[in-house]
């Protein structure tokens, strides 16, 4: 199922107009391609954040574009520091039958369900620069860390799309992705003291209660 979008090609480029369209509930955009003119585009807000939250910037989005179809990935989304809004949205245009250069975000399945406990997961890569052609995009790289033991990490050659033909993995295959370590001293001291925290808590509810 393809994703789709509407977006409106804007005239004029000034900070006025810029803050008159995020007046009207539009966000200003560009799409980029090599060899080809930089467009100047306008997307509904909703419509827009809608879409983000399926596709994130792995998916392929299908823009229409004034009834052009332009098959796009999001490249850069730039959002107010303080207000979480969107303020700019980059789209990359797509050549289906040309190559491109990716980071995709890297998953760690059954991270709540490892089997060696206690034990401290620590994820030391967060994605991974890929190379392939759009149809061939994945939403992310994942590793299952159920059944990792202690001084045994995880690398990129682990991954699940390391053995892809259609996917080059950019990255160094030896690069640490994960390692599971047991607890150190201070943290078991840590969690001890967090446990009697709460079990002084709860004495201390449980007594106002009683004097009620």
């Amino acid at each position: 199922m393809s994703i789709k979008m509407k977006v409106d090609l804007r005239t004029g480029i000034g900070s006025n107009k810029i803050k008159q369209l995020r007046k009207e509930n539009y966000i200003p955009g560009v799409i980029y391609s090599r060899g080809k003119e930089t467009k100047h585009v306008m997307v509904d807000n909703m419509a827009f954040e809608k879409t983000y939250r399926i596709a994130g910037t792995t998916s392929i989005i299908d823009l229409d574009l004034e009834g052009e179809t332009v098959p796009v990935i999001i490249k850069e989304v730039q959002k107010h520091i303080l207000k979480d809004k969107v303020l700019h949205v980059d789209f990359q245009e797509l050549k289906m039958d040309e190559k491109l250069k990716m980071n995709i975000p890297i998953v760690l399945l059954n991270r709540d369900n490892i089997k060696l406990q206690p034990s401290v997961l620590m994820q030391l890569l967060d994605q991974v620069e890929i190379e392939c052609l759009p149809k061939d995009i994945p939403q992310a790289a994942e590793i299952d860390v159920e059944n990792m033991e202690f001084n045994a990490p995880k690398f990129v050659k682990d991954l699940d799309i390391a053995g892809n033909e259609n996917i080059t993995i950019l990255n160094d295959l030896e690069m640490v992705v994960c390692s599971l370590s047991a607890p150190s001293l201070r943290d078991e001291e840590a969690e001890t003291e967090e446990e009697v925290e709460n079990d002084v808590e709860v004495a201390d509810t449980a007594s106002e209660d009683d004097e009620e």
